[in-house]
Protein backbone atom coordinates (compact mmCIF):
# COMPACT_ATOMS: atom_id res chain seq x y z
CA UNK A 1 0.00 0.00 0.00
CA UNK A 2 2.77 2.56 -0.89
CA UNK A 3 4.14 4.29 -3.62
CA UNK A 4 7.49 4.41 -4.49
CA UNK A 5 9.62 8.13 -4.98
CA UNK A 6 9.79 7.92 -8.66
CA UNK A 7 6.14 7.14 -8.86
CA UNK A 8 4.87 10.73 -7.27
CA UNK A 9 7.87 12.42 -8.55
CA UNK A 10 6.62 11.67 -12.10
CA UNK A 11 3.35 12.81 -11.08
CA UNK A 12 3.99 15.61 -9.34
CA UNK A 13 6.67 16.72 -12.47
CA UNK A 14 3.72 16.10 -14.77
CA UNK A 15 1.29 18.73 -13.14
CA UNK A 16 4.03 21.41 -12.59
CA UNK A 17 4.14 21.20 -16.52
CA UNK A 18 0.60 21.58 -16.84
CA UNK A 19 0.66 24.32 -14.41
CA UNK A 20 -1.18 22.50 -11.61
CA UNK A 21 0.40 22.96 -8.22
CA UNK A 22 0.92 19.85 -5.93
CA UNK A 23 1.70 20.51 -2.19
CA UNK A 24 5.36 19.07 -1.30
CA UNK A 25 5.70 16.12 0.89
CA UNK A 26 7.01 16.85 4.68
CA UNK A 27 7.37 14.94 7.81
CA UNK A 28 4.20 16.21 9.17
CA UNK A 29 1.92 14.65 6.00
CA UNK A 30 -0.15 11.90 7.81
CA UNK A 31 0.37 9.65 4.75
CA UNK A 32 3.96 9.67 5.72
CA UNK A 33 5.60 6.23 6.56
CA UNK A 34 9.33 7.33 6.72
CA UNK A 35 8.87 6.66 10.89
CA UNK A 36 9.05 2.90 9.67
CA UNK A 37 11.76 2.61 7.53
CA UNK A 38 15.74 2.26 8.79
CA UNK A 39 17.58 5.00 10.08
CA UNK A 40 20.54 4.07 7.19
CA UNK A 41 17.40 4.42 4.50
CA UNK A 42 18.76 6.81 2.01
CA UNK A 43 17.26 10.30 1.60
CA UNK A 44 15.71 10.46 -1.49
CA UNK A 45 14.14 7.38 -0.94
CA UNK A 46 10.50 8.56 0.69
CA UNK A 47 7.73 6.28 2.08
CA UNK A 48 3.74 7.43 1.60
CA UNK A 49 0.69 5.25 2.71
CA UNK A 50 -1.73 5.08 -0.54
CA UNK A 51 -3.91 4.84 2.46
CA UNK A 52 -3.47 5.43 5.91
CA UNK A 53 -4.18 2.97 8.87
CA UNK A 54 -7.30 4.52 9.70
CA UNK A 55 -8.78 4.13 6.05
CA UNK A 56 -7.16 0.70 6.07
CA UNK A 57 -9.29 -0.47 9.27
CA UNK A 58 -12.02 1.35 7.84
CA UNK A 59 -12.06 -0.25 4.31
CA UNK A 60 -11.55 -4.07 6.30
CA UNK A 61 -14.23 -3.39 8.60
CA UNK A 62 -16.56 -2.90 5.26
CA UNK A 63 -15.89 -5.78 3.80
CA UNK A 64 -15.53 -7.78 7.15
CA UNK A 65 -19.00 -7.00 8.71
CA UNK A 66 -22.17 -8.61 9.55
CA UNK A 67 -19.99 -11.58 9.14
CA UNK A 68 -18.84 -10.27 5.67
CA UNK A 69 -21.65 -9.60 4.16
CA UNK A 70 -20.98 -6.98 1.78
CA UNK A 71 -18.53 -10.00 0.56
CA UNK A 72 -21.29 -11.81 -0.14
CA UNK A 73 -23.42 -9.82 -1.65
CA UNK A 74 -20.63 -8.84 -3.87
CA UNK A 75 -20.59 -9.84 -7.74
CA UNK A 76 -18.55 -10.14 -10.55
CA UNK A 77 -19.55 -7.74 -13.47
CA UNK A 78 -21.44 -9.76 -15.81
CA UNK A 79 -19.73 -10.93 -18.88
CA UNK A 80 -19.82 -9.15 -22.02
CA UNK A 81 -21.36 -11.69 -24.65
CA UNK A 82 -22.07 -11.28 -28.42
CA UNK A 83 -24.94 -13.35 -30.14
CA UNK A 84 -23.36 -14.41 -33.33
CA UNK A 85 -26.95 -15.09 -34.60
CA UNK A 86 -28.01 -11.63 -34.35
CA UNK A 87 -27.52 -9.76 -37.72
CA UNK A 88 -24.69 -7.39 -38.32
CA UNK A 89 -22.37 -9.65 -35.87
CA UNK A 90 -19.54 -11.98 -37.26
CA UNK A 91 -17.83 -14.78 -35.26
CA UNK A 92 -14.72 -17.02 -36.50
CA UNK A 93 -15.41 -20.07 -37.73
CA UNK A 94 -12.05 -21.55 -37.70
CA UNK A 95 -10.69 -21.24 -33.98
CA UNK A 96 -9.11 -23.52 -32.11
CA UNK A 97 -11.01 -25.63 -29.92
CA UNK A 98 -13.76 -27.80 -29.86
CA UNK A 99 -16.66 -25.40 -30.06
CA UNK A 100 -17.37 -26.68 -26.03
CA UNK A 101 -18.16 -25.02 -23.00
CA UNK A 102 -16.34 -25.54 -20.25
CA UNK A 103 -16.45 -24.79 -16.37
CA UNK A 104 -13.47 -23.69 -14.14
CA UNK A 105 -10.85 -25.84 -13.89
CA UNK A 106 -12.67 -28.46 -16.24
CA UNK A 107 -9.23 -29.86 -18.35
CA UNK A 108 -9.27 -28.43 -22.19
CA UNK A 109 -8.30 -31.47 -23.83
CA UNK A 110 -8.83 -35.44 -23.06
CA UNK A 111 -6.02 -36.97 -21.02
CA UNK A 112 -5.54 -33.20 -18.80
CA UNK A 113 -6.96 -34.30 -15.94
CA UNK A 114 -4.83 -37.17 -15.66
CA UNK A 115 -1.48 -34.61 -15.12
CA UNK A 116 1.17 -34.32 -17.67
CA UNK A 117 1.28 -32.53 -20.96
CA UNK A 118 -1.54 -34.24 -22.82
CA UNK A 119 -0.84 -35.65 -26.84
CA UNK A 120 -2.39 -33.20 -29.37
CA UNK A 121 -5.48 -34.40 -31.48
CA UNK A 122 -3.04 -35.95 -33.97
CA UNK A 123 -0.71 -37.36 -31.53
CA UNK A 124 1.91 -34.82 -32.53
CA UNK A 125 3.90 -33.32 -29.87
CA UNK A 126 2.14 -30.35 -28.65
CA UNK A 127 5.22 -28.01 -26.95
CA UNK A 128 8.43 -27.74 -28.74
CA UNK A 129 11.83 -26.35 -26.61
CA UNK A 130 12.28 -23.52 -28.85
CA UNK A 131 16.22 -23.82 -27.23
CA UNK A 132 18.41 -25.56 -29.55
CA UNK A 133 21.30 -25.97 -27.27
CA UNK A 134 21.67 -30.09 -26.75
CA UNK A 135 22.41 -31.75 -22.93
CA UNK A 136 25.64 -32.28 -24.10
CA UNK A 137 26.61 -28.65 -25.13
CA UNK A 138 25.20 -27.58 -21.96
CA UNK A 139 26.98 -30.56 -19.78
CA UNK A 140 30.46 -29.18 -21.37
CA UNK A 141 29.25 -25.58 -20.30
CA UNK A 142 28.70 -26.60 -17.21
CA UNK A 143 32.48 -28.06 -16.72
CA UNK A 144 34.37 -24.49 -17.71
CA UNK A 145 35.58 -21.90 -15.28
CA UNK A 146 32.64 -20.07 -15.67
CA UNK A 147 30.10 -23.07 -16.00
CA UNK A 148 31.32 -24.00 -12.17
CA UNK A 149 31.56 -20.27 -11.03
CA UNK A 150 27.29 -20.33 -11.99
CA UNK A 151 26.96 -22.95 -10.01
CA UNK A 152 28.75 -21.93 -7.02
CA UNK A 153 27.18 -17.91 -7.42
CA UNK A 154 24.07 -20.51 -6.43
CA UNK A 155 25.21 -20.47 -3.03
CA UNK A 156 25.39 -17.13 -2.55
CA UNK A 157 22.91 -14.14 -2.56
CA UNK A 158 23.85 -12.41 -6.10
CA UNK A 159 22.65 -12.31 -9.38
CA UNK A 160 24.12 -13.86 -11.96
CA UNK A 161 25.32 -12.43 -15.28
CA UNK A 162 27.23 -13.85 -17.93
CA UNK A 163 30.28 -11.83 -19.84
CA UNK A 164 31.68 -12.20 -23.30
CA UNK A 165 33.38 -10.61 -25.95
CA UNK A 166 30.90 -11.61 -29.82
CA UNK A 167 32.85 -8.78 -31.71
CA UNK A 168 35.89 -10.43 -32.40
CA UNK A 169 33.95 -13.62 -33.04
CA UNK A 170 31.61 -11.78 -35.53
CA UNK A 171 34.28 -10.20 -37.44
CA UNK A 172 35.86 -13.67 -38.14
CA UNK A 173 32.86 -15.24 -39.30
CA UNK A 174 31.77 -17.22 -36.46
CA UNK A 175 29.21 -15.21 -34.79
CA UNK A 176 26.94 -18.64 -34.69
CA UNK A 177 29.29 -20.82 -32.85
CA UNK A 178 30.43 -18.59 -30.55
CA UNK A 179 26.86 -17.16 -29.67
CA UNK A 180 25.72 -20.76 -29.22
CA UNK A 181 28.67 -21.28 -27.14
CA UNK A 182 27.98 -18.87 -24.12
CA UNK A 183 24.41 -19.69 -24.67
CA UNK A 184 24.91 -22.93 -23.36
CA UNK A 185 26.65 -21.26 -20.28
CA UNK A 186 24.22 -19.46 -19.87
CA UNK A 187 21.45 -22.07 -20.16
CA UNK A 188 23.68 -23.92 -17.50
CA UNK A 189 22.12 -22.61 -14.20
CA UNK A 190 18.58 -21.44 -13.32
CA UNK A 191 18.33 -17.98 -12.23
CA UNK A 192 21.21 -16.71 -15.12
CA UNK A 193 19.69 -13.07 -15.83
CA UNK A 194 21.20 -12.67 -19.27
CA UNK A 195 24.51 -12.23 -21.32
CA UNK A 196 26.31 -9.03 -21.48
CA UNK A 197 27.58 -9.76 -25.71
CA UNK A 198 30.05 -7.06 -25.34
CA UNK A 199 32.30 -4.20 -24.14
CA UNK A 200 33.77 -0.74 -25.19
CA UNK A 201 31.14 -1.18 -28.18
CA UNK A 202 32.03 1.84 -30.99
CA UNK A 203 34.83 3.15 -28.52
CA UNK A 204 37.53 -0.02 -29.92
CA UNK A 205 39.39 -0.03 -33.20
CA UNK A 206 36.58 -3.27 -33.65
CA UNK A 207 34.59 -1.72 -36.10
CA UNK A 208 35.22 0.82 -38.71
CA UNK A 209 31.61 2.15 -40.04
CA UNK A 210 28.81 3.18 -38.67
CA UNK A 211 26.71 0.16 -40.87
CA UNK A 212 28.74 -2.55 -39.64
CA UNK A 213 28.53 -1.45 -35.73
CA UNK A 214 24.81 -1.71 -36.45
CA UNK A 215 25.13 -4.67 -38.17
CA UNK A 216 26.80 -6.82 -35.35
CA UNK A 217 24.65 -5.57 -32.89
CA UNK A 218 21.25 -6.68 -34.64
CA UNK A 219 22.90 -10.39 -35.23
CA UNK A 220 24.37 -10.68 -32.12
CA UNK A 221 21.11 -10.16 -30.43
CA UNK A 222 18.85 -11.73 -32.70
CA UNK A 223 21.02 -14.87 -32.19
CA UNK A 224 21.16 -14.88 -28.73
CA UNK A 225 17.30 -14.01 -28.87
CA UNK A 226 16.76 -17.02 -30.34
CA UNK A 227 19.35 -19.10 -28.23
CA UNK A 228 18.31 -17.81 -25.17
CA UNK A 229 14.24 -16.87 -24.94
CA UNK A 230 13.71 -14.85 -22.08
CA UNK A 231 16.90 -13.89 -20.80
CA UNK A 232 18.46 -10.31 -20.79
CA UNK A 233 20.72 -9.24 -23.21
CA UNK A 234 23.53 -6.17 -21.99
CA UNK A 235 25.94 -4.37 -23.88
CA UNK A 236 28.85 -1.75 -22.33
CA UNK A 237 29.84 1.21 -24.30
CA UNK A 238 30.86 4.96 -23.62
CA UNK A 239 29.13 8.11 -24.99
CA UNK A 240 31.84 10.95 -24.77
CA UNK A 241 29.88 13.54 -25.97
CA UNK A 242 27.58 13.43 -23.19
CA UNK A 243 30.30 14.96 -21.12
CA UNK A 244 30.42 18.18 -23.14
CA UNK A 245 27.40 19.39 -21.84
CA UNK A 246 26.25 22.26 -23.17
CA UNK A 247 29.59 23.28 -24.99
CA UNK A 248 29.63 23.09 -28.71
CA UNK A 249 32.96 23.01 -29.48
CA UNK A 250 33.69 20.37 -27.03
CA UNK A 251 30.73 18.24 -28.52
CA UNK A 252 32.24 18.86 -32.43
CA UNK A 253 35.47 17.88 -31.23
CA UNK A 254 34.65 14.69 -29.14
CA UNK A 255 31.98 13.83 -32.46
CA UNK A 256 34.44 14.39 -34.75
CA UNK A 257 37.11 11.78 -32.91
CA UNK A 258 34.49 9.22 -31.76
CA UNK A 259 31.72 9.29 -35.14
CA UNK A 260 30.18 5.83 -33.99
CA UNK A 261 29.31 6.51 -30.71
CA UNK A 262 26.39 8.50 -32.04
CA UNK A 263 24.06 8.70 -29.18
CA UNK A 264 21.02 8.97 -31.70
CA UNK A 265 22.67 5.55 -33.08
CA UNK A 266 22.61 3.93 -29.54
CA UNK A 267 19.26 5.12 -28.82
CA UNK A 268 17.94 3.41 -31.83
CA UNK A 269 19.53 0.23 -30.40
CA UNK A 270 17.56 0.65 -27.26
CA UNK A 271 14.29 1.64 -29.22
CA UNK A 272 14.28 -1.69 -31.19
CA UNK A 273 14.96 -4.13 -28.13
CA UNK A 274 18.62 -4.82 -28.80
CA UNK A 275 19.74 -4.04 -25.64
CA UNK A 276 17.93 -5.09 -22.09
CA UNK A 277 20.81 -3.52 -20.46
CA UNK A 278 22.84 -0.66 -21.28
CA UNK A 279 25.98 -0.01 -19.48
CA UNK A 280 27.99 3.20 -19.87
CA UNK A 281 31.60 3.63 -18.78
CA UNK A 282 32.74 6.58 -16.17
CA UNK A 283 36.55 6.30 -17.17
CA UNK A 284 37.05 9.26 -19.78
CA UNK A 285 34.96 11.72 -17.52
CA UNK A 286 38.23 11.93 -15.34
CA UNK A 287 40.30 14.05 -17.36
CA UNK A 288 39.01 14.03 -21.17
CA UNK A 289 37.46 17.03 -20.98
CA UNK A 290 40.23 19.11 -19.38
CA UNK A 291 41.04 20.88 -22.91
CA UNK A 292 37.71 22.67 -22.04
CA UNK A 293 37.74 23.63 -18.45
CA UNK A 294 34.96 20.44 -17.54
CA UNK A 295 36.56 18.76 -14.18
CA UNK A 296 34.90 14.90 -13.90
CA UNK A 297 32.14 16.22 -11.64
CA UNK A 298 30.94 18.36 -13.91
CA UNK A 299 31.32 16.17 -16.79
CA UNK A 300 29.49 13.18 -15.07
CA UNK A 301 26.83 15.49 -14.33
CA UNK A 302 26.61 16.33 -18.11
CA UNK A 303 26.20 13.03 -18.83
CA UNK A 304 23.57 11.79 -16.46
CA UNK A 305 22.00 14.64 -17.43
CA UNK A 306 21.92 13.72 -21.28
CA UNK A 307 20.61 10.25 -20.25
CA UNK A 308 17.90 11.16 -18.69
CA UNK A 309 16.62 13.66 -21.13
CA UNK A 310 16.59 11.01 -23.63
CA UNK A 311 14.57 8.69 -21.33
CA UNK A 312 16.68 5.59 -22.21
CA UNK A 313 15.70 3.96 -18.74
CA UNK A 314 12.21 3.77 -20.56
CA UNK A 315 13.52 1.01 -23.20
CA UNK A 316 16.42 -0.61 -20.93
CA UNK A 317 18.17 -0.74 -17.40
CA UNK A 318 21.21 1.92 -17.37
CA UNK A 319 24.20 0.98 -15.89
CA UNK A 320 27.03 3.03 -14.30
CA UNK A 321 30.10 1.26 -14.59
CA UNK A 322 33.17 2.57 -13.14
CA UNK A 323 37.10 0.76 -12.56
CA UNK A 324 38.99 3.67 -11.08
CA UNK A 325 38.55 2.17 -7.30
CA UNK A 326 41.22 -0.49 -7.86
CA UNK A 327 44.89 0.38 -7.80
CA UNK A 328 47.83 -1.92 -8.59
CA UNK A 329 48.09 -4.03 -5.67
CA UNK A 330 45.22 -2.73 -3.54
CA UNK A 331 43.39 0.75 -3.69
CA UNK A 332 45.48 3.39 -2.22
CA UNK A 333 43.03 5.81 -1.23
CA UNK A 334 42.07 6.95 2.22
CA UNK A 335 39.32 7.33 4.03
CA UNK A 336 38.46 10.42 3.04
CA UNK A 337 39.28 9.95 -0.60
CA UNK A 338 37.14 6.60 -0.37
CA UNK A 339 34.35 8.42 0.72
CA UNK A 340 34.50 11.22 -1.80
CA UNK A 341 34.83 8.66 -4.67
CA UNK A 342 31.70 6.23 -3.48
CA UNK A 343 29.67 9.33 -2.96
CA UNK A 344 30.70 11.18 -6.38
CA UNK A 345 30.41 7.66 -9.14
CA UNK A 346 28.34 5.84 -7.01
CA UNK A 347 25.51 7.54 -4.73
CA UNK A 348 25.44 10.27 -7.46
CA UNK A 349 24.18 8.59 -10.71
CA UNK A 350 21.97 6.31 -8.19
CA UNK A 351 20.38 9.80 -6.54
CA UNK A 352 20.00 11.94 -10.15
CA UNK A 353 17.47 8.73 -10.85
CA UNK A 354 20.04 8.10 -14.38
CA UNK A 355 20.96 4.85 -13.17
CA UNK A 356 19.35 1.76 -12.03
CA UNK A 357 22.65 0.15 -11.21
CA UNK A 358 26.42 0.60 -10.95
CA UNK A 359 29.23 -1.48 -11.93
CA UNK A 360 32.53 -1.56 -10.01
CA UNK A 361 35.36 -3.57 -11.20
CA UNK A 362 36.46 -4.85 -7.71
CA UNK A 363 39.67 -6.67 -9.44
CA UNK A 364 41.17 -7.14 -12.86
CA UNK A 365 44.64 -8.79 -14.64
CA UNK A 366 46.70 -7.43 -17.23
CA UNK A 367 48.38 -8.92 -20.38
CA UNK A 368 51.81 -8.79 -18.00
CA UNK A 369 50.14 -10.49 -15.68
CA UNK A 370 49.98 -7.28 -13.21
CA UNK A 371 46.99 -7.43 -10.39
CA UNK A 372 44.88 -3.97 -9.82
CA UNK A 373 42.70 -4.52 -7.01
CA UNK A 374 39.85 -2.90 -4.56
CA UNK A 375 40.75 -5.00 -1.91
CA UNK A 376 44.13 -6.29 -0.54
CA UNK A 377 45.80 -9.14 -1.77
CA UNK A 378 44.76 -12.61 -0.99
CA UNK A 379 41.61 -10.61 0.44
CA UNK A 380 43.45 -8.37 2.74
CA UNK A 381 41.59 -5.77 3.99
CA UNK A 382 41.95 -2.05 2.72
CA UNK A 383 40.07 1.48 3.51
CA UNK A 384 38.11 1.30 -0.21
CA UNK A 385 36.77 -2.07 0.39
CA UNK A 386 35.92 -1.26 4.18
CA UNK A 387 33.83 1.42 2.85
CA UNK A 388 32.03 -0.06 0.07
CA UNK A 389 31.13 -2.68 2.75
CA UNK A 390 29.32 -0.28 4.21
CA UNK A 391 26.56 0.63 1.12
CA UNK A 392 24.46 -2.75 2.36
CA UNK A 393 21.32 -0.43 1.99
CA UNK A 394 22.06 -0.19 -1.53
CA UNK A 395 23.91 -4.07 -2.25
CA UNK A 396 21.39 -5.17 -4.92
CA UNK A 397 22.35 -2.15 -7.14
CA UNK A 398 25.49 -2.54 -7.23
CA UNK A 399 27.64 -5.12 -9.50
CA UNK A 400 30.95 -6.29 -10.13
CA UNK A 401 32.93 -8.02 -13.02
CA UNK A 402 34.24 -11.91 -12.05
CA UNK A 403 37.16 -13.79 -14.12
CA UNK A 404 36.65 -17.27 -12.58
CA UNK A 405 39.80 -18.69 -14.91
CA UNK A 406 42.15 -16.29 -12.57
CA UNK A 407 40.81 -16.65 -9.27
CA UNK A 408 42.34 -14.68 -6.45
CA UNK A 409 42.00 -17.29 -3.62
CA UNK A 410 39.74 -19.83 -4.78
CA UNK A 411 36.13 -19.62 -6.55
CA UNK A 412 34.39 -20.18 -3.33
CA UNK A 413 36.26 -17.63 -1.31
CA UNK A 414 36.14 -15.27 -3.75
CA UNK A 415 32.74 -15.24 -4.39
CA UNK A 416 31.52 -15.44 -1.03
CA UNK A 417 33.58 -12.12 -0.29
CA UNK A 418 32.32 -10.13 -3.22
CA UNK A 419 28.68 -11.11 -2.23
CA UNK A 420 29.64 -8.97 0.80
CA UNK A 421 29.40 -6.09 -1.01
CA UNK A 422 27.78 -6.05 -4.58
CA UNK A 423 24.38 -7.96 -5.19
CA UNK A 424 24.87 -9.03 -9.21
CA UNK A 425 28.09 -10.37 -10.67
CA UNK A 426 29.23 -10.58 -14.66
CA UNK A 427 31.25 -14.28 -14.77
CA UNK A 428 33.34 -13.89 -17.42
CA UNK A 429 34.43 -15.95 -20.03
CA UNK A 430 36.50 -16.04 -23.06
Amino acid sequence: MRRRLRQVFIIGLTLSLLGIGVPAWSEDDDRSCNDLMAADTPAYVVCTWMATPEEALGIAQFWLDNDGQNMVDAEPLPPITIDCSEPGNECPTDSEGDGQLRGDGDPDVPGAEDGGTPECQNGEQCYVDPSTISAAEKASAQETPAGKAAQAVAQTTMRVWIETELADDYKAGKLAEAAKKVAALAATQPGVVGVRFTSQLGYNQTFTTAEELDKFVSEAATALRTLLPGKKLSAHTVVPVFGCGANDTCKAEMTKKYPLLDPERIGTWLNKGYIDQLALDSAHLATGYATWKIDATEAQRNQWIQVRARAWDAYAQISAEDASFASVGSSQLTEEQATKAISERIAAPLQDDAAETVTVWSRWQDNQGQVSRVYGEKWGSSVTWDQLKKLGSIRPRLATVYDPARPEVDMATDLKNLSEVFGQVYLHTS
